[in-house]
């Protein structure tokens, strides 16, 4: 990974989105070592616990000896992440708000904040590389440790925005991270990590969904894929692709969710073998060298985060469908493929694009 080594990274200055984990506060810890000037940034998210995550921050900021600012962002968290994830679910689609916060807020207003106070480099606790190449666009790359790799939940930053990360996690594993914790003397001071669904700390996403909208999830039929009904469901919201518990529908083998009908407010079950997929369609494509390549290609294709990631051609979809859609062809077939959720493109280790799967 290019990083600015010691000397070129005297007189320049990084703001370190902190939320006083262990990530981020080895990674303030890390850019101080290498030269940087660091400033932490705590993002207000209208946490259930905000005063205690500020004042954990506080902690780790003090003994880092860097400045902290806190940034009021619940109003764009809202817009931006809250209701997206809302009107998602409702739509009977599966959101992804670890990764629209991403490219919105975490990335979008916090880096506004961040470069309006004249700071050159943001940076965060992501297990992922970065590499910066004069006269080239930046480009984003898999972290080192496969456990930890966060490179997919990236998959929509923009180039302006890649452009300007100083990422220095991407070449450790998790267990060093901690090593070097304690090393610094940060053991006691960080929290636990933070959960991949923030705002649901101390709530369940039926209650989340029940305080966004007056409409209550309506119940209706479980059928199978040949129109046979086998159960009642207790609204769409509540399930997902590959969805196998808490169906109530007794059998030798059991049952899957493979498809919400939102028109008709049924959800349709089948086997195992029936989520198997060869095939599928993305939209909101995004490249993240700012510009498509040549297609059809031959690439790595992750449909969720904890996917593998299968071999596939990527391509333009049929003529009557928009320039902005792709169809991924997979090698082999691959398993609860889930509408709403983001499929990112890889090239060897490399980020090159996403788009929504639909």
């Amino acid at each position: 990974m290019k990083i600015l080594s010691a000397n070129h990274s005297k007189n320049k200055t990084v703001g370190v989105a902190m939320s006083g984990g262990v990530d981020s506060s080895v990674t303030a810890a890390l850019l101080k070592e290498q030269g940087f000037a660091v400033h932490g940034f705590f993002m207000a998210l209208s946490q259930p616990d905000l005063d205690q995550q500020i004042a954990r921050v506080r902690k780790v900021a003090d003994f880092l000896k860097i400045e902290l600012t806190v940034v009021d962002l619940a109003r764009e968290f809202q817009q931006q992440v809250l209701d997206y994830c809302a009107t998602t679910y409702f739509n009977g689609r599966t959101p992804n708000p670890c990764m629209v916060c991403n490219s919105t807020v975490k990335f979008g207003r916090l880096l506004e904040e961040i470069t309006a106070r004249g700071l050159d480099f943001q940076a965060t606790g992501h297990y992922v590389r970065i590499v910066h190449t004069p006269g080239s666009p930046s480009r984003l790359l898999k972290g080192r440790d496969p456990k930890k790799d966060q490179s997919y939940f990236l998959g929509r930053l923009q180039q302006k925005q890649i452009a300007r990360l100083q990422m220095v996690l991407g070449e450790y594993t998790k267990d060093r991270v901690y090593r070097l914790a304690e090393k610094i003397g940060l053991k006691g001071l960080h929290g636990k990590e933070s959960q991949d669904v923030c705002f649901l700390q101390d709530s369940d996403l039926g209650t989340f969904l029940a305080q966004r909208y007056e409409q209550k999830p309506q119940p209706g039929d479980i059928i199978s894929s040949d129109n046979i009904i086998l159960g009642q469901h207790r609204g769409l919201v509540n399930y997902t692709v590959g969805q196998r518990r808490g169906l109530g529908i007794p059998d030798a083998t059991p049952y899957y969710v493979i498809g919400l009908d939102v028109k008709d407010n049924r959800i349709i079950v089948g086997k195992k073998e029936d989520l198997l997929r060869n095939e599928l369609k993305v939209s909101k494509v995004h490249w993240i060298a700012g510009k498509r390549p040549d297609l059809p290609l031959t690439l790595l294709v992750k449909i969720r985060y904890r996917h593998r990631g299968a071999e596939a051609i990527v391509d333009r979809a049929a003529a009557r469908d928009s320039d902005d859609m792709l169809r991924i062809s997979f090698t082999a077939p691959q398993g609860a493929i889930t509408p709403g959720q983001f499929a990112v493109f890889y090239q060897d280790d490399e980020v090159i694009g996403s788009g929504e799967i639909c």
